[in-house]
This record gives C-alpha cells, structure tokens and sequence, in this order.
C-alpha cells in the first residue's frame, strides 16, 4: 500500500492523472489488446479528468483502445438528466478525448432488470480480461462507489439504497431538494473493485481526513468500506495536506519518506 501526499487538490489531482496517462502508455495498448480502466464520479476526480483532456488534446495521451467500467449510477434517474452519472461522465470526460461509446460501459439505472443488468456488467468486466486500474473516490463516511457502511467487503456489482448521510451530501446537486434525490444506486461492489489489478483511490480535503485516518491506520472494517484496500497487493492513495489531518504525524513522515 502506498500513501502519496500532495501539497493540494491541484497537485493530487495532476499526480493521480500523470499515474493513470503513464499506465496507459507503458502498456502499449492496441486492437485487440485494451487498457481496461474503471472510473468514479463525483467532484474528487474532476481535476484529474480536466488534466487526462488536456494531455489528449496536447497529443500525448489516445483513449482508443481504452475500455471504461464507471462505478455505479442512480436508480431511476432518466440518462439525460443533468445529475446521473451517464451526464456527469460524457460533460466532463468522455466527449473531450477519442474513446469509442461502445467501450465506455455506465451503468443502466433504468433497465427493466435491475439484478439482471449488475449482473451483466460484471460479466462484461470478465470479458474485458478484469480491470487494469480501477480509480475511486470515497465519501466522508469511507464509502467507496455506493457501498454504504455495512457493505459486505466481498459484495459485486448491486442495487444498494442509499445511507442518509450520502442523500443529504447529494441534495447540493438537486437544488437542496430532498425530495429529488435519488435513494437508491446500482454500484460495483467492494469485490470488485478489489479483483482490478490495481486501484487508486482519490482521497482530498479536509472532510474526508477522518476517513483516510479510518482507510490507513486502523484495521480493516466493513463500516469504513475503503479500509479493505490494505489488502489489496497494488493499492495507492493519492491525497492532500488537509486530508492527513488526522493521521499520526509518524505515518505522515514514513510515507512522505
């Protein structure tokens, strides 16, 4: 496991996004033999999208042999609406660089067969050849995609209802409306997420410290779902100063060491 502190969002932002541009090329990736990349949501992995454009508009960085698997999308939620995941993720990312639709998979929040449709993308992730990289966000209560805190840390791909900590922190995103938020997911599980062959996760800001504090130094724990990736043999998390604020001063000197 490796902890990787950054002055800043800026800075955690362009390390996470040199990382992932670095991934890609090293692997040469090519017809018939595709980078598999999975891909969160949310404000954390913004700046790190805007920097993977420019890289792609400079010319040094193609998507055209890059398949994308998205952690998870609102249940309910019509695909143009600009809220779901489907909006966020072709607005901010994916009509700005060269990757085929076909290869972006998102989620259906409205297929007729909720537990059919989770079980179809674990199947596509399987054909794929599993997940190269798989990059997350987590929530101030150590949530990553939408396994809540309870989440079995064995779970796949799922509906989940959501947690109301998680409703509330999405209200800013419906004009403050409760009433408008959506109250249940369809999201990859803890599993996997913990089958990708490596996984990053993107941890900034001031109100996630107390879950990095929760991911890092105390034991795994299945109400701090992120706490599962110390297990995992290739994980790296990516964070700012004002997200170590409450680890103990010597891990924060190990790892800058």
């Amino acid at each position: 496991m490796r902890l990787v502190i950054l002055e800043d969002y800026d800075q955690a932002s362009e390390w996470a996004a040199k990382y992932i541009c670095n991934r890609i090329i090293q692997f040469k990736p090519s017809q018939g033999r595709y980078f598999t990349l999975g891909l969160p949501t949310g404000n954390t992995p913004l700046g790190c999208y805007k920097k993977l454009i420019e890289y792609h508009k400079n010319g040094d960085l193609s998507f055209r042999y890059v398949k994308t698997f998205n952690m998870d999308e609102y249940v309910g939620l019509p695909r143009n609406h600009p809220e779901s995941y489907h909006s966020y993720m072709w607005n901010n990312f994916f009509k700005h660089i060269d990757i085929d639709p076909n290869n972006a998979h998102i989620l259906d929040g409205n297929a007729p067969d909720l537990q059919v449709e989770c079980d179809a993308f674990e199947k596509k992730i399987e054909e794929a050849g599993g997940i190269d990289l798989f990059v997350g966000g987590i929530g101030p209560d150590g949530h990553i995609a939408f396994n809540e805190p309870g989440s079995s840390l064995s779970s796949r791909t799922r509906l989940k209802t959501l947690a109301m900590d998680t409703i509330l922190a999405n209200a800013k995103y419906f004009d403050g409306d409760l009433s408008k938020v959506p109250t249940m997911a369809l999201t990859v599980g803890v599993g996997t997420v913990m089958d990708a062959r490596e996984v990053m996760i993107l941890i900034t800001g001031a109100h996630k410290a107390f879950a990095l504090y929760k991911a890092i130094e105390e034991g795994v724990n299945h109400m701090w779902t992120v706490s599962a990736f110390q297990q995992h043999p290739r994980t790296i998390f990516v964070c700012d100063e004002d997200a170590t604020l409450e680890l103990r001063v010597k891990t924060v000197k190990y790892f800058k060491g």
